[in-house]
């Protein structure tokens, strides 16, 4: 059960990461190659893999998502330089070569920081899920322990609870009355 669901995780990260990429390239005014997505995703997938055995925080989803954001971004011009050198999507695209622009730069890190909390979140809410899940399951297939001084369960209704006037209560009601002085 360990491997589809580690596959699984790595799956969903490396679509995100992908689609992060992608989706920042394709607004920067560039398009993507399939194959250079198709290799993005392999790129990702295996840079993932090693760190899905676990829950992963913030401090480790954040750098992987960036350090694979700069492989990817370079990765995706240098197709461009490739397979179209001097075609009109090159002279579009936001940036020369294969330094970003500053607005490029603002752009990608907002986007990773953004979808790294989204994905910490996203861990944390998943392994919480798995550990209630966990708790549950335990609870219904193990027996419950037979302790010599276990009470038995009551399967009498409880009495109708009525009420009673306290004889301490004090009883005064309206707005405090005015004090001649």
């Amino acid at each position: 059960m360990a491997l589809p669901f580690r596959l699984a995780r790595t799956a969903v990260f490396a679509a995100v990461c992908l689609a992060l990429g992608v989706a920042a390239h394709v607004l920067g005014g560039a398009s993507v190659p399939p194959a250079a997505g198709v290799w993005a995703f392999g790129l990702s997938f295996a840079a993932a893999y090693p760190l899905a055995g676990r829950e992963r925080s913030l401090t480790v989803i954040l750098p992987l998502l960036a350090a694979l954001q700069v492989l990817l971004h370079l990765m995706f011009s240098l197709s461009h330089a490739v397979l179209a050198p001097d075609g009109p999507a090159t002279a579009q695209h936001l940036h020369s070569g294969l330094v970003p622009s500053l607005g490029m730069l603002i752009a990608h890190g907002w986007a990773v920081g953004l979808t790294a909390l989204w994905l910490a979140r996203g861990e944390a809410a998943l392994w919480a899920l798995l550990r209630r899940l966990a708790v549950r399951l335990l609870v219904l297939w193990l027996p419950l322990p037979v302790t010599p001084f276990a009470t038995p369960l009551c399967t009498t209704e409880p009495p109708i609870l009525r009420s009673a006037v306290l004889r301490h209560v004090v009883s005064r009601r309206g707005p405090p009355r005015a004090v001649a002085a």
